[in-house]
């Protein structure tokens, strides 16, 4: 039997899904904080974003973004501040944003120095 003849299709909003959740769990891997319960959070914005795309399907591109904050959202709640800036070496620690907050391609932007860190899923590429 050939085994393409039984595998489902993954469709767009699934590869969306599954490149967000990829892109989170890279940064979080990056900066050392991949830990099972915050791994968790990952899968819970995942499925909740599910939700959210199978209802507006043209936000697909936005997911990443949005899972990004969700994470966290998710990590201010529990532990503190994700990810912290690597840029502004003096004042109180402060976390990344990521922009655009709805839109496609986001990244991780220091909003006290105005600059572009990284792509979210690419914290590792970063001098930290």
């Amino acid at each position: 039997m050939d085994s393409s003849a039984s595998s489902v299709p993954v469709g767009p909003l699934e590869r969306a899904l599954h490149a967000a959740r990829a892109l989170v769990l890279a940064d979080l891997v990056a900066d050392e904080v991949a830990e099972p319960d915050v791994v968790s959070f990952v899968e819970d914005s995942v499925a909740q974003r599910r939700w959210w795309v199978e209802q507006w399907p043209e936000g697909a591109e936005y997911v990443a973004g949005l899972v990004a904050q969700d994470v966290q959202d998710a990590l201010l709640e529990r532990y503190g501040r994700w990810p912290l800036c690597p840029v502004c070496g003096s004042g109180d620690p402060h976390a990344l944003d990521v922009e655009p907050e709805l839109g496609a391609d986001p990244h991780w932007v220091c909003g006290k120095a105005g600059v572009v860190v990284a792509a979210v899923g690419s914290l590792g590429g970063v001098g930290r």
